[in-house]
C-alpha cells in the first residue's frame, strides 16, 4: 500500500476512519488502510469535505518507512543472488 501511495496511484477519503482507493478500486484491506492514516505514515495531500477522495501521500514517517524496506528487500535480493 506504502509503495501505491508513493506512486501516486492512491487516493484516500477525508475522515475520521478514511477509506484508501488504489487505482481507483477500493482497497481489500480497509483495517489496515486505516492504520496506516492514523499511525501518521500517510495523509490525504489536499484538505477537502468529509467523505470526498483527495490523492494520498506519504509522510515524512512514511517516506522513512518505504525506504527502510526498499533497502531490506534489496539486501535479501543481493543475498539471494550470491
Amino acid at each position: 500500500m506504502l509503495r501505491a501511495v508513493a506512486a501516486g496511484r492512491a487516493e484516500m477519503t477525508a475522515s475520521r476512519e478514511p477509506d484508501l482507493f488504489v487505482d481507483g478500486l477500493s482497497c481489500c484491506d480497509q483495517s489496515a488502510s486505516r492504520q496506516l492514516a492514523h499511525t501518521g505514515l500517510i495523509r490525504a495531500a489536499t484538505p477537502t469535505g468529509p467523505g470526498r477522495r483527495v490523492p494520498a501521500e506519504l509522510t515524512e514517517p512514511g517516506r522513512i518507512l518505504l525506504i527502510g524496506m526498499n533497502d531490506t528487500r534489496s539486501n535479501h535480493l543481493a543475498a539471494h543472488d550470491q
